[in-house]
């Protein structure tokens, strides 16, 4: 077992029987299906718009190597400049280097889980430039030292409480303070960054192919604030986000905005199709577009999981799963967790060091009921555990142990074999780790139902 399968256990343990912890989550969870059900309830054919989504980024994932090339050829009519990113390191050195030819020093965020993927606020700090994140969830989680909780909600794991108790140490803020007082602390502190920053870096939820558009969506305003001020706009974005057409919007924005949050529509949603051009007044002096690869060719590879690349990151599969609601977004040790991190992790980062996620899913199918674009995840969660033992990266152990399992399962006379009091002694032996400290291990009956039955027939008979 892996160091990170070990840690995944041990935490997701104590996670589970966290009453605080429960308590919080189930309470902004609850929050979000009510938000989620009355929005999804105002969309007329869910259903017909979630197939078209799934056939649109089906075309996308197919025909990969003819869209991104038009992105970029359509992107750099206006000025700007696309860089090709094999690997997080490879980005990192193309955003240094940005950064240094500008002789920057400090630079503003908007919210953005590829440059969580590729680690670039600790990378920049390594490299003394000031890094600040503006979305207030992550400004949050950035001042505890720790990462996002959750895709879509960064600080999900925390209570107005905790939040009030960081920003009175931090800041000297009332101990008690309001969450509409804990906003205006936080604007009053990020208003001048926009305006001082160097560089602002933002992600991009959708690249579209036909126009050479960057399509962000959010809620506070503070992406647009990254992206106006500053001279320089770094977008990063996984080669994934592609879609074909600049009127693909219509269907992807109120998708992921239901899913999301339970809007109709985020608040704000903004396009960009380069630098500041001659007439324009305002916007960035340069543009640079780094798409990253990092891991999803290798997915892209797989033709029965290559699905986990149409996600469209609303986080509605995170919600919706009962394990990602006990263990937490922590647990999993991986910048996108819940199922669909579960599927795509063990291919961007290694099948032997991430298969235990493809596990920590009950195979309810929740996550795929919810998904907007229709992919299979718990059907991928299968798939990745076949994949598993074909490379074996399992061990001798558990490869015996399934042997054993399928053999007494294939013919009953091998599950009657032996009685229940030594099955009982196994299970008692070599489960009992296995199964649960705070479980109870099931009881066997002395005799195999097929026994009792044919007993009870001899006696009648």
């Amino acid at each position: 077992m892996t160091k990170f399968a070990e840690d995944f256990l041990e935490t997701s343990e104590d996670k589970a029987f966290d009453l605080n912890h429960r308590k919080i989550i189930n309470f902004n969870m609850g929050r979000y299906h009510t938000s989620v059900e009355r929005g999804l309830s105002k969309l007329a054919n869910l259903e017909q718009s979630k197939r078209k989504a799934h056939t649109i980024k089906w075309k996308v994932m197919e025909n990969l190597d003819k869209f991104l090339p038009e992105f970029e050829a359509n992107f750099q009519k206006r000025g700007g400049k696309v860089i090709w990113a094999n690997d997080a390191e490879e980005a990192q050195r193309e955003i240094l280097s940005i950064l240094k030819k500008a002789r920057a020093k400090s630079v503003i965020k908007s919210k953005s889980m590829s440059t969580e993927e590729i680690h670039l606020n600790e990378f920049l700090e390594e490299n003394n430039i000031e890094t600040l994140e503006s979305d207030l969830g992550e400004y949050i989680v950035q001042l505890l030292g720790q990462k996002p909780y959750h895709i879509v909600t960064p600080a999900m794991h925390l209570s107005k409480e905790d939040i009030a108790k960081l920003f009175h140490e931090k800041f000297g803020t009332a101990p008690d303070a309001t969450p509409e007082q804990l906003t205006q602390k936080a604007r009053e502190l990020l208003r001048e960054k926009y305006t001082t920053a160097d560089v602002g870096i933002t992600g991009a939820n959708f690249l579209i192919a036909d126009t050479g558009s960057i399509a962000l969506t959010e809620n506070e305003g503070n992406g647009r604030l990254t992206t106006t001020f500053p001279k320089i706009h770094i977008v990063i974005a996984g080669i994934e986000k592609v879609i074909p057409s600049i009127t693909d919007l219509d269907l992807f924005w109120p998708l992921l905005a239901t899913h999301g949050t339970g809007q109709n529509l985020t608040v704000y949603n903004s396009l960009f199709s380069g630098p500041k051009q001659e007439w324009e007044t305002d916007g960035p002096e340069e543009m640079y577009v780094i798409l990253l690869d990092n891991g999803r060719t290798n997915l892209l590879a797989q033709k029965d999981q290559r699905q986990g690349l149409y996600c469209i990151r609303c986080g509605a599969c995170l919600n919706a799963c009962p394990i990602y609601k006990n263990v937490g977004g922590h647990t999993y040790q991986t910048t996108y967790s819940g199922p669909i991190g579960s599927v795509i992790t063990p291919h961007m980062k290694g099948m032997e060091d991430f298969k235990h996620l493809s596990y920590a899913s009950s195979l309810c199918g929740k996550c795929s009921e919810v998904c907007p674009v229709k992919i299979d995840i718990h059907k991928m969660l299968l798939l990745n555990r076949r994949d598993a033992v074909k490379e074996g990266v399992v061990t001798k152990m558990e490869k015996t142990s399934w042997s054993a399992w399928k053999k007494g399962m294939l013919k009953r006379k091998f599950m009657d074999f032996v009685g229940g009091k030594f099955k009982n002694f196994f299970l008692r032996n070599f489960f009992k780790k296995a199964w649960g400290n705070h479980r109870d291990l099931p009881e066997i009956a002395p005799k195999s139902f097929s026994k009792q039955w044919q007993e009870g027939h001899r006696e009648e008979n």
